[in-house]
């Protein structure tokens, strides 16, 4: 007999059905026994006797009944199956599990562990349909990501992960032995990107991971994450490539909104806003400014995270909108390879987008010109032997281009409004965490 999911036995009233899935919640009254089975669609409730008596929870079980309505008061209007329940004709079981469980599950069993306990167990804490939910969006994502540059020509590319020479700056940093000599783990595909470039593909996009050595333990920060990256040649500025980010975001949102907008708002009780282009912009200096009048205390050539969040407040307050590019950022903050503003070499070409208080997202107009790029490395005090191969690329013409790295469990993140990039992370990596 096929199996059928638990969301669609609402569509299988009258009929018989197999269920596949692990008990959720078991709750006996008197002879009658009501078993909540839960699935990767969902949960729907098995009604029965002494042959779910006998099962506890998390038994991985297959049970075989008839779909039924339930009776008037016993609808349960919090769960799309709550109309119908399974009345249990065979009930099998396929794995036991030990009854004293290290966290709880649902938010039904109890007060919910700290976050580093429940990453300890994160197949277990990955099991609560809240969690489950993040990553059937985040599937989404990476569909619609794909799908939208696939259909503006892009091509995909898997750049290395090993390389002889950082990717960007000479810190955070992980040192690997390969063979007899040094190398290190990709920071980012950049430098590859910028190959493709040179190599006349025009237009490229990378999924893939990067590590970055950093010892922070900030609820944004990792040391392994995947990333979202697209290069584009022939671009006029750095406004072309902010263009073309926003309007795929708008087409991500939108399908992850056309598919879960429903599940989002029930379980997470939030409205997923499909935001309007253009984004607002603002230089780097127009932000400084915002913030000194807010009285917001300023982190010399950069945005602090509380400086981020209080000039997203204030977009959102003034112009309605939770996105926002905050442009030309000066040269101490950015890599060597930015191209500089005509009008002042001491700022760049760059951005970085952030939503709802929180940067996903930096980009910039890279600088294509060999003596001008030798010039800006030399001016960053590095070496050229270690990027000889880099600079190699533009040796013999390379077109002008840009592009940006994007970051999905940031996303995630606003998305579900979550604490912690962990908890959008399948398994996380941290200066202190290397298993599961």
């Amino acid at each position: 007999m096929q199996r059928t999911l638990a969301l669609e036995t609402i569509k299988k009233i009258g009929k018989k059905v197999r269920l596949l899935g692990w008990v959720s919640n078991k709750r006996e009254h008197g002879k009658i026994t009501f078993v909540d089975l839960r699935d990767t669609s969902g949960i729907v409730q098995i009604v029965g006797g002494k042959e779910l008596a006998k099962l506890g929870r998390e038994y991985v079980v297959e049970v075989i009944g008839k779909t039924c309505k339930r009776g008037r008061k016993m609808i349960n209007p919090n769960i799309p199956t709550g109309k119908i329940e399974i009345k249990a004709e065979k009930v099998n079981v396929l794995s036991t599990a030990e009854q004293e469980l290290p966290i709880p599950i649902t938010e039904k069993v109890g007060k919910e562990s700290s976050l580093s306990k429940r990453l300890d167990w994160r197949w277990l804490d990955l099991r609560e349909p809240k969690k489950l939910l993040i990553f059937k969006v985040w599937t989404v994502l990476e569909q619609a990501f794909r799908e939208y540059w696939l259909s503006k020509g892009f091509l995909q590319i898997h750049s290395p992960k090993i390389m002889a020479a950082p990717s960007e700056s000479g810190s955070e940093l992980f040192e690997v032995r390969y063979f007899n000599r040094k190398a290190y783990l990709a920071q980012s595909p950049q430098f590859y990107k910028q190959m493709a470039m040179a190599a006349g593909f025009e237009k490229v996009f990378e999924i893939g991971p990067v590590f970055r050595a950093n010892p922070s333990f900030t609820s944004r920060h990792d040391t392994e994450f995947t990333s979202y990256d697209i290069e584009m040649s022939f671009i006029e500025s750095h406004e072309d490539v902010m263009q073309a980010e926003e309007k795929m975001l708008v087409y991500i949102l939108t399908k992850i909104k056309e598919k879960y907008a429903e599940e989002i708002e029930r379980l997470y009780q939030k409205k997923l806003v499909v935001p309007k282009i253009p984004f607002p912009r603002i230089t780097f200096r127009e932000a400084k400014e915002i913030l000194a009048k807010l009285n917001v205390p300023s982190k010399e050539g950069d945005l602090s995270p509380e400086e981020e969040r209080k000039l997203s407040e204030f977009v959102k307050k003034e112009k309605g909108h939770e996105f926002l590019f905050v442009t030309e950022w000066p040269i101490e903050a950015r890599p060597f390879y930015h191209m500089r503003l005509e009008k002042n070499s001491q700022l760049t070409k760059s951005f970085d987008l952030y939503w709802k208080g929180l940067e996903i997202t930096t980009g910039a107009q890279r600088e294509h010109r060999y003596k001008i790029l030798i010039r800006q490395a030399r001016e960053k005090g590095l070496k050229l032997r270690p990027i000889q191969f880099y600079l190699n690329f533009f040796k013999w013409g390379c077109p002008p281009h840009g592009g940006f790295g994007f970051g999905p469990t940031r996303t995630l993140m606003k998305i579900f409004s979550l604490r912690n990039v962990r908890e959008a992370t399948f398994a996380y990596r941290g200066p202190r965490r290397l298993v599961p």
